[in-house]
């Protein structure tokens, strides 16, 4: 006789169908007690329970533990997941462990993180791990971020190593992180291979397992790669996105529709590596002292429509990434490099700025068009700048110069903060190795381009301020009471003082630099005023531009790479009526889409995030580059100044060159040294021997990594003392003897342990 159907033999027992229910409407983990609790089953009802959820996931109904089941190919209730993108702000994710029976994808879930009021949380960048509560809702599957976890992984792209046993190792690739992880499956790699794994196990223990190989770390185009891969930025564009991109860019231009400047000479100036152009200035005298002027930027916003393919990925990029031996656009090459670069001698689209310049360089008057323009020359900075020096430049620069200077006398009186750091360059040869890394000369044909897009900025923002429209302002807000008081504290070890009690202007930084005659000081104050400054942002809500000394501040100038740019070009189309004929097959506005305005401040939140990302991934291939250039000359000697000072030792930087390099503590002789925090300085308990930030000194190279662009010094026998100390030249003298000093003799550790550095003498 066949046996029975469990739930007929216990009347309180709920079928299969609700058993499934209560799992998928319960707002918490659903586990066997709280099943049991609320059907109200007791003694064999429980065991008979048991036996049918076993059933159940047996039939593939439901998957999970005893304490949280949840409805298979679905997710549990509270889980971990994984960030893997970042979509107009908004993080996605997918479940950290997935592996269901049919091997279907995971499904992506949208996190909804709490940004405001009590328990705000930081943004979550992609790799992170969050614990989280699940919820499945008519849209798809959201989560409500728990906390935060730890990486499982400190680094998944590394260089495989093989020790004597023919074990698996992944030396890192970044320089912040010390340790190389086992390796459980080398997948095929060799040693020497640049590789990406992933973590093979929950504990770090487990080691990494590598999923795909890169190939020779050390061959051209290797150092950007490792960036990309780190920061996950997004390199390859998708079939739709390049088939709208070709369709978009055989759109006609309508001439009746456009103002007709072909016929004025404008010109673009730009580096002579530049790999876009999407500025073009011209000016000439109005006949009053002042001048009329034009700033002509792609109008890339004709070509780019809210909501298409082209314009989701735009937006996930938020701007392109330079290196030295490519560039990852924002837009495909066929609009970002053509029919959007504004190139001498062709018909363009473009979105024009025109301005008066009074005769004392103040903006008086400004409107913008559509227009059509074909730029007279594409100019190199140096060959613009060797024209005006030696005589030989025509009307259109000389004009260019004579409104500038009208502009910088403007700009002089609005005195805004005056930081000319210098910019490393590095150029390679045709087969992409380094033919030379130098500091990049700052011209005046520089900052004659740089104050005609500041002046169209400032123009692009007003205007829509007047019309009140939406505005994406570019941001930089004063530096915070912390950080200045850390400035003051700094500069009163340098004899220099800073008054807190009044109202701080980018006027009064200016004034303490001037003040500073010694250049290798200047260097110094300019760092450390560098460094008390906030970040610059994008945001729909106006706070000024401190370091311009700006009210109102937009980007207008660059939407080819920026999508800032290209927010606002879309706020002027609609404010001032700009629109052109509806084309066929794409998006039909050239406008702001109504998401746009719905979402300005999280798009905004998106793409200054992208910009962070954006530099610190150019900045560390720049320091793998110089790391490289100097692999070669490891033991030579080098001037250097010392950039900063930590208990563990202090960073120096190759004057003339860049690249941070640290001097450990425990390389600096048998003195006990401690740290001085607000002096900025390591002192040696029985030398006196002091290094402060801002000394220079002679400092050997004793390592360059060019997979993490890390650099050691050392100093030198009889001679690694200070040869200057902030503007002062120290005399010539010999060390004092140094002596054993009990740091070095740790009990729990070895000579040299980073643990017993620093720390105060018992």
């Amino acid at each position: 006789m066949p046996k029975r159907p469990v739930s007929s033999r216990f009347a309180g027992l709920p079928s299969k169908e609700q058993v499934l229910d209560f799992i998928q409407t319960s707002d918490k983990p659903a586990g066997k007690r709280d099943i049991a609790r609320a059907f109200g089953l007791k003694g064999q009802e429980k065991i008979a329970l048991k036996k049918l959820l076993k059933d159940m996931a047996d039939e593939g109904l439901i998957d999970g533990k005893k304490t949280a089941f949840h409805k298979m190919g679905g997710i549990p209730k509270v889980t971990v997941l994984r960030v893997v993108e970042i979509d107009d702000g908004e993080a996605l994710a997918v479940p950290d462990n997935w592996d269901p029976d049919d091997r279907a994808p995971p499904p992506r879930i949208r996190l909804i993180e709490r940004k405001k009021g009590p328990g705000k949380q930081a943004a979550l960048k992609a790799g992170d791990r969050v614990l989280a509560r699940t919820e499945e809702t008519g849209t798809g599957w959201i989560a409500h971020p728990m906390k935060v976890l730890p990486s499982l992984g400190a680094s998944l792209m590394g260089v495989v190593e093989l020790d004597g046993a023919g074990k698996g190792w992944l030396a890192p690739v970044d320089k912040k992180i010390r340790t190389s992880s086992p390796i459980a499956d080398l997948g095929g790699a060799e040693a020497g291979q640049l590789v990406l794994a992933e973590p093979a196990g929950r504990s770090p223990r487990a080691g990494v397992k590598v999923v795909e190989v890169l190939g020779d770390p050390l061959a051209p185009k290797a150092f950007s790669l490792i960036a990309i891969a780190k920061y996950n930025i997004p390199f390859a564009f998708s079939g739709e996105t390049l088939a709208e991109a070709e369709l978009a860019a055989k759109l006609p231009l309508s001439e009746d529709k456009r103002e007709d400047l072909r016929h004025v000479p404008i010109v673009a100036i730009d580096p002579a590596d530049a790999r876009d152009h999407d500025d073009a200035i011209w000016a000439e005298p109005d006949g009053k002292g002042g001048f009329d002027a034009i700033v002509a930027i792609a109008d890339v916003s004709f070509y780019v429509r809210p909501g298409g393919a082209v314009d989701r990925e735009a937006r996930k990029r938020g701007n392109s990434v330079y290196f030295p031996d490519r560039v990852v656009p924002m837009l495909p090459e066929v609009l970002s490099a053509d029919v959007c670069s504004l190139k001498e001698g062709q018909d363009r689209a473009a979105m024009v700025c025109h301005m008066q310049i009074d005769k004392t360089g103040k903006i008086a008057g400004w409107r913008f068009t559509r227009a059509l323009v074909r730029i007279a020359a594409n100019i190199a900075y140096e060959k613009a700048q060797a024209a005006i020096d030696d005589g030989s430049a025509d009307a259109n620069l000389k004009n260019l110069w004579a409104a500038w200077q009208a502009l910088d006398a403007a700009r002089s009186r609005r005195d805004p903060l005056d930081l000319d750091l210098p910019e490393r360059r590095v150029m390679l040869d045709e087969k992409g190795r380094i033919a030379e890394i130098a500091v990049r000369e700052r011209l005046d044909a520089h900052r004659v381009v740089e104050e005609f897009m500041v002046a169209a900025n400032v123009a692009a923002a007003k205007a829509l301020e007047s019309k009140t429209s939406p505005v994406v302002y570019r941001i930089h807000e004063p530096p915070s009471r912390e950080k200045l008081v850390a400035l003051r504290e700094y500069l009163k070890t340098m004899d220099k003082s800073l008054a807190l009690g009044q109202v701080i202007t980018p006027s009064l930084f200016n004034r303490m630099l001037k003040d500073v005659t010694d250049e290798g000081e200047k260097a110094l104050v300019m760092e450390a005023v560098l460094r008390s400054q906030t970040q610059a942002y994008y945001g729909p809500k106006n706070a000024g531009h401190f370091g311009l000394a700006l009210g109102s501040y937009a980007h207008f100038t660059s939407p080819i790479r920026r999508y800032s740019d290209l927010l606002v070009h879309r706020s002027l189309v609609d404010a001032f009526g700009l629109e052109q004929p509806k084309p066929q097959k794409l998006p039909p506005t050239s406008g702001l889409s109504d998401r746009d305005r719905a979402d300005l401040e999280k798009v905004s939140e998106a793409i200054s995030g992208a910009e962070r990302r954006a530099m610190e991934a150019e900045r560390e291939t720049i320091d793998r580059y110089i790391a490289t250039w100097l692999s070669g000359k490891v033991g030579e000697t080098f001037d250097t100044r010392i950039t900063g000072v930590q208990k563990f030792g202090f960073f120096a930087t190759i004057l003339g060159l860049g690249g941070d390099g640290l001097v450990p503590v425990s390389t600096l002789g048998n003195d006990y040294y401690h740290y001085d925090e607000k002096a900025q300085a390591l002192v040696g308990d029985k030398t006196g021997q002091r290094y402060a930030t801002g000394d220079r000194l002679k400092l050997k190279l004793a390592e360059a990594n060019p997979l993490t662009g890390a650099l050691k010094f050392e100093t030198l026998e009889g001679d690694g003392v200070p040869i200057e100390r902030r503007g002062e030249r120290l005399p010539d003298r010999k060390p004092a003897e140094r002596k054993q000093g009990k740091y070095l003799a740790g009990k729990r550790g070895r000579p040299g342990n980073i643990r017993h550095q620093g720390r105060k003498k018992k």
